[in-house]
């Protein structure tokens, strides 16, 4: 559907790592989207699921829909990148910490210029205002890893300078533009996503046992870590947490207001992002059985996965997409679905960081591959051009490139008068 939409006049487009303060121009190379679901896999590297025979569907869906093939994700480790695929930085944030929940009084990253790094073990303050975010070195010997050799960012060529930014996501945009939007989280309880950072779907960090439970070993440190609140990368926003509004679109996969029900409804957001839970992502969890494991010998190769976690991550993306295109709303209007891995998290030369995308919409090419260089902030700038939403921080890079070729070139492309 068309949507009419006011000019605004915007800032130009800045060119590949030069400071970007506030929101740049509309991207265009896109058509009008309606509707967009992100599927958000983990951990594994472009080698690791292409051509794996535990993973039929997703290497059929490759090949049925459109695969990009020289997509990296950005940085390490996981959270890094969700924050760069849903606001364009790192917001000074290079770890996996949990977010300091409703807390006015500390300083966000970006205000601070500290660096938030795997070696510290603060929780992340709440990301607001504007400042400036965290070097992505091309090969990184500061986090994870003293070296050598080195953890490989992008493809271990490109890094992205410490840039300012301002503390927001497409999330604020589309709220801005009256659009709606929603981060579906497998088991996350249902009571909701405020100060919660790990659960299996009805026990969490924030649950407490009778003297009879601990004893049958029922302790917080024992809840399997389902849903994991790094993997929601939207939780960590002040805009977010202290709204209760906002934060009733933090939700599962199941209930009321879920993904299922909202699928199957056909009520659903203009932007769904999606994180299975970590036995389904691919990722793993200790604790989790052997189908869970992690994988035992991840060298970047095939070889040494755990083919169980390849595979129930596998039927997980079927699931997903069928759901999806088994909804009503999958015909209403131009849609997309993207499915996409956040980092490959054993990038060690020669190793890169590259990462499987597929697009698969409901209006434009299929079968299609691509070697065009994108990264997840190309993925966000095609986005906000499909949504008609300013570029965001290093979405506004010109070596982010729109990907008219996965997504089809703008021939539906909205009225702007």
């Amino acid at each position: 559907m068309k949507r009419i939409l006011s000019t605004v006049a915007m800032a130009t487009v800045l060119a590949a790592g030069a400071a970007q303060a506030n929101e740049g121009a509309t991207p265009r190379g896109v058509g009008d989207l309606d509707h967009v679901w992100v599927i958000m896999m983990e951990n594994h590297g472009y080698s690791q699921i292409i051509g794996n025979p535990y993973a039929p569907f997703t290497n059929a869906e490759a090949a049925h829909a459109n695969l990009a093939t020289s997509y990296f994700a950005v940085g390490h480790p996981s959270l890094t990148n969700y924050l760069e695929t849903v606001g364009g930085s790192n917001f000074g944030v290079r770890d996996d910490n949990s977010p300091d929940w409703h807390n006015k009084a500390c300083k966000p990253n970006i205000a601070t210029g500290a660096v938030s790094l795997e070696s510290t073990s603060t929780a992340i303050c709440p990301i607001w205002g504007s400042g400036t975010d965290a070097e992505t070195p091309a090969l990184d010997t500061t986090n994870e890893t003293s070296g050598p050799p080195p953890v490989i960012d992008v493809d271990g060529k490109v890094g992205y300078a410490a840039a300012p930014t301002v503390g927001k996501t497409i999330a604020d945009q589309l709220d801005a533009r009256g659009m709606s939007w929603k981060s579906y989280e497998e088991s996350l309880p249902m009571g909701g996503a405020d100060g919660v950072n790990n659960a299996d779907g009805v026990f969490s960090n924030l649950s407490t046992f009778t003297a009879d439970e601990q004893a049958q070993g029922a302790t917080n440190a024992n809840v399997v870590s389902l849903y994991a609140v790094k993997h929601n990368p939207f939780a960590y926003f002040r805009s977010i947490q202290e709204s209760s509004e906002q934060m009733e679109k933090l939700v599962a996969f199941d209930g009321i207001g879920g993904l299922y029900g909202d699928l199957q409804s056909g009520k659903v957001p203009n932007f769904s992002f999606i994180a299975p839970n970590q036995c389904n992502d691919q990722h793993g969890r200790g604790n989790a059985g052997p189908f869970c494991n992690f994988d035992p010998n991840d060298n970047g190769t095939q070889v040494g996965l755990n083919p169980a976690l390849i595979a129930q991550g596998d039927v997980a993306v079927e699931k997903l997409v069928t759901a999806i295109k088994a909804s009503p709303a999958w015909h209403d209007g131009n849609n997309a679905i993207v499915i996409t891995w956040d980092e490959d998290d054993y990038s060690v030369s020669p190793t890169t960081n590259k990462v499987v995308t597929i697009v698969d919409t409901n209006h434009g090419p299929h079968g299609k591959t691509s070697k065009t260089f994108y990264t997840h902030f190309s993925l966000l700038k095609t986005l906000e051009a499909g949504f008609g939403l300013p570029c965001l921080n290093h979405a506004c890079d010109a070596s982010a490139k729109v990907m008219s070729d996965l997504f089809g070139d703008g021939d539906n492309d909205r009225d702007d008068n």
